[in-house]
């Protein structure tokens, strides 16, 4: 079991951007923060805003998502952490609202952050914490998925959102741990 040492949170920079879709993974590392009692703060070095307890850091990338990489392999290659010690939270259109994945390697399903990352770090074999936030045409929406993911849930779909990031959260001590199987074992159960 190989704890995490870096957990990334993705989405976009800018208060235009803070309550939309795809800065679900901003969302998840805001509240961990929180719960570890840290303060996240600008690192240029770093392309982003981190924080640090111990041996694990918290980054959310200040590039847009096409860049996270750039965050990733920064603070990655800077503290000699490998691939198999990083994980990445972010939105997921293919698990309906609320949905909650927890898996390691696997391709990057259109996501040009995950895409990045995989490219900067020449290989897809991190973890990923997938937050559903549902795709517009399973939702019955006609808008385009770019427009989709740059805009606020719907109210009938926040609730379900932020009961996955209370989940996740919960899951945090196996996840820290490195129980990675366990907290699969935990979020890809029933809700609760």
């Amino acid at each position: 079991m190989t704890p995490p040492r870096l957990i990334v949170g993705l989405g976009n920079p800018g208060p235009e951007y803070e309550a939309t879709r795809h800065n679900a993974g901003f969302w998840f590392v805001d509240r961990l923060a929180e719960q570890l009692k840290l303060s996240l703060a600008p690192q240029a070095k770093f392309f982003g805003k981190a924080a640090r307890a111990g041996e694990l850091w918290l980054l959310q990338p200040t590039t847009f998502m096409n860049r996270s990489g750039q965050a990733v392999a920064a603070l990655a290659n800077f503290y000699k952490i490998s691939p198999a010690e990083i994980l990445v939270v972010h939105d997921e259109l293919d698990l309906p609202p609320g949905g909650i994945r927890l898996k390691q390697g696997g391709g990057n399903g259109g996501h040009n952050g995950l895409k990045d990352i995989q490219a900067k770090l020449g290989t897809p074999d991190f973890w990923r914490l997938r937050l559903g936030i549902g795709h517009p045409r399973t939702l019955g929406l006609a808008q385009q998925v770019v427009d989709f993911v740059l805009h606020q849930p719907r109210k009938e779909e926040a609730p379900d959102i932020e009961h996955a990031l209370h989940r996740s959260l919960l899951a945090w001590p196996r996840i820290a741990a490195g129980d990675y199987t366990g907290a699969q074992q935990q979020l890809h159960g029933k809700a609760v």
